[in-house]
């Protein structure tokens, strides 16, 4: 048995995950901002499960949610930092207390819970990490530049810990999905509060009043929690995965672009050594 600490878990893969963990047998640690949003979780499975109030941009409740995490069950083995929401709006547009809040959720709140689990992982030489990205950071479409960048931080924050945690017996895979099936695009999409009106065939394509795919995208969250137990049991964890077809097909084309653009432009690249 082990213990998962998720943070995000009131709707979406937070939710699915933090269900299919439990049943499983394993404990959990659910948290929302709002834990009345969680507590029917815990609820249902009161002896492995434990419902927190969580605002990952509070390092005192970051701190104060991890030492009842331990209090309760001794140790967090899996670490999943799921907490964030969709923000869209052209670059120009981006409100400036908006931005800094995306990033504060999505980057900084990750961080504090990082530095806040990771000393007992270490003691024990022993965990998992599971950073909850999106194809949206190789993509990064008109409109989800800011969401894109966030996410973006994560990854290369996320690279850099796999190769400092790895010879302490600790993994870090990066999990960016596709469209899933939750309310990501819904109730969790945010946007600027201002549109510019020269942005409207490319940034405003993708507002909440233009965007259609909520309710029909093609990724199931429940088949998406059972790829990520089976992450975090594997032997040899990926360094990163993406999860559902389209986020599948959407990275093949990215890497084959970047890989032919590096060609066209190669000896320009390799132009200015001494």
């Amino acid at each position: 048995m082990s213990t998962w600490f998720i943070t995000g878990c009131s709707t979406g893969l937070g939710r699915s995950l933090a269900q299919a963990v439990l049943e499983r047998g394993h404990n959990v640690v659910v948290t929302a901002r709002d834990v009345s949003r969680v507590a029917d979780i815990a609820d249902a499975k009161p002896d492995n499960a434990l419902a927190l109030a969580l605002d990952v941009t509070s390092p005192d409740q970051v701190a104060a949610a991890v030492r009842a995490a331990e209090e309760r069950f001794g140790a967090i083995d899996v670490l999943v930092n799921n907490a964030g929401y969709g923000y869209r709006a052209a670059v120009e547009e981006g409100d400036d207390d908006d931005v800094q809040r995306l990033f504060a959720t999505h980057v900084f709140g990750a961080a504090s819970m990082l530095k806040a689990v990771l000393p007992g992982m270490r003691a024990r030489r022993s965990g998992t990490v599971l950073n909850i990205s999106s194809i949206g950071a190789h993509v990064a479409p008109p409109g989800s530049g800011y969401y894109a960048a966030a996410k973006a931080a994560l990854e290369a924050l996320s690279r850099s810990l796999r190769q400092e945690l790895a010879p302490l017996g600790i993994s870090v895979t990066i999990v960016a999905p596709g469209g899933f099936r939750t309310d990501f695009a819904g109730r969790s999409l945010t946007q600027s509060a201002e549109a510019i009106g020269d942005y409207a065939e490319t940034a405003g394509r993708r507002r909440k009043e233009n965007d259609t795919a909520h309710g029909t995208q093609p990724g199931d969250p429940a088949k998406a929690a059972a790829a990520m137990i089976a992450i975090a049991e594997a032997e040899n964890a990926p360094a990163s995965i993406f999860l559902g077809t389209d986020a599948v097909s959407a990275i093949d084309g990215v890497l084959k672009a970047r890989a032919a653009e590096v060609d066209v432009w190669r000896d320009l690249s390799t132009s200015t050594d001494f």
